[in-house]
């Protein structure tokens, strides 16, 4: 490779973001660059996550039939944990399995299939390189600089994570307040299909995701997650950074406490660790799309902060492909039109948000304040289960109607009515 070739398009990453607008990009004829940190695609992913696919299908017809998914979750479980109780909200639907909603997904296995889908369509990959800046000639970002080698470019597109050092290091993008990042801990844990249907309640394929919060991380903002693949269970938490500076805690420490809360001891006993890692999430929200574009740039997937968490779903992979479809129709008119421009960047932003992304993003606007609210993890569970417990803890004491069984425990020892409203009409308009 000689300084003097000129790619259509380099990207960086070969995550879902980058893999998706590589893959379109070339599909429409344009010579395509994608480069990867990781000695492989996926290497560097710890095991997956649940995926709301649909997006998907817009890219490959029958995303869920033809790619290598593991389960269909038809069973999402939202749980309230506490220190020897919990409460649950069970929802289990064939119709989530036909069409499918979402599926859980091993990260090293799709991303490595989304490359060799890249691969077939004419574009070159390239594995084991590190970025380390962008190359500009004065505003116009023209290629990327690894080592001693440039690559240069019509237009750069960065889908290089949540840490996103090419469009910070490059003073694109400040670092990310502590309140807007999270850190998961994870570990992923093998089982028998059998066992992981019988233990789950679930048909063959089909699978479960769980969210919970409470004592699982101690009361700090934040909460774990359980999700079922074909052999393993992947279950850890996630807690804000600023949280878990403020209360000494460890996240390694939390994630073990996790394991030993009784809801999830039962359902992983007797597995066998395959996995254990950390990540660094994105928390922020809408308010972390900013610097998006330069010219010849554009900013995509996690390195945008496109992940959304509403308390009851956690998704990014969705918002990933979104943005990088976005990102690939407004490459592909500036490409068209050889006007390469700040402006023409920000069709990329213009198309995200008139698309379920950048909607659902503005919906969802107010969810991480509200999320900050100490009282969902250390108040309302133990008062739900307080309030159950005076439902099904028969003795001789004459029973009340439910109603004012509820107002009797909320005076004993929940928030005051006019806190309770407010937490009430906070949640109704964040999620």
């Amino acid at each position: 490779m000689t300084q003097e070739e000129v790619f259509d398009v380099v990207v960086v990453g070969a995550g879902i973001a980058g893999s998706v607008c590589a893959l379109q990009l070339a599909r429409q004829g344009h010579e395509v660059v994608l480069l990867e940190r990781g000695a492989e695609p996926g290497s560097k992913n710890l095991s997956g996550g649940v995926f709301y696919c649909r997006v998907m299908d817009e890219v490959f017809p029958d995303f869920a039939r033809v790619a290598p998914v593991d389960r269909r979750i038809t069973r999402n479980v939202v749980s309230f944990c506490n220190d020897g109780s919990w409460v649950n909200v069970d929802y289990w639907d064939s119709r989530l399995a036909d069409p499918v909603s979402a599926v859980t997904v091993r990260r090293a296995v799709l991303d490595a299939w989304l490359v060799e889908r890249c691969e077939e369509e004419g574009v070159m990959v390239m594995p084991g390189v590190r970025v380390d800046e962008l190359v500009r000639e004065g505003d116009q970002v023209v290629g990327v600089r690894a080592g001693e080698e440039e690559l240069r470019a019509r237009v750069v597109i960065a889908a290089d994570g949540v840490n996103s050092f090419l469009s910070r290091d490059s003073g694109l993008r400040e670092r990310e307040p502590r309140n807007h990042l999270a850190v998961g801990v994870k570990s992923v844990i093998g089982l028998a299909p059998a066992t992981i249907e019988e233990r789950f309640h679930l048909r063959d394929g089909e699978g479960a995701a769980y969210a919970m919060v409470g004592d699982v991380t101690r009361g700090l903002g934040g909460g774990g997650f359980l999700y079922t693949n074909t052999e393993s269970v992947s279950v850890g938490v996630v807690v804000r950074l600023d949280a878990l500076e403020a209360s000494g805690e460890s996240s390694s420490g939390l994630h073990d406490h996790l394991l030993s809360h009784p809801l999830v001891s039962s359902l992983v006993e007797g597995g066998e660790l395959l996995e254990y890692g950390c990540h660094l999430v994105a928390e922020g929200g809408q308010v972390m799309q900013h610097d998006l574009v330069r010219p010849g740039l554009m900013v995509i997937g996690d390195a945008a902060g496109f992940t959304l968490n509403t308390g009851l779903t956690v998704r990014g992979m969705d918002l990933a492909a979104q943005s990088a479809i976005s990102a690939a129709r407004a490459a592909h008119r500036a490409l068209q039109t050889g006007d390469l421009s700040e402006q023409a960047m920000a069709g990329y932003l213009e198309d995200y948000r008139s698309t379920f992304l950048g909607r659902d993003m503005a919906t969802y606007s107010a969810a991480p304040g509200f999320l900050e609210n100490h009282r969902l993890y250390d108040t309302y569970g133990p008062l739900l289960a307080d309030i159950l417990h005076e439902v099904y803890h028969l003795d001789t004491t004459p029973r009340r109607h439910l109603v004012p069984t509820a107002v009797g425990v909320l005076r004993r020892r929940g928030p005051r009515a006019t806190t309770l409203a407010r937490d009430i009409a906070s949640a109704a308009r964040a999620l």
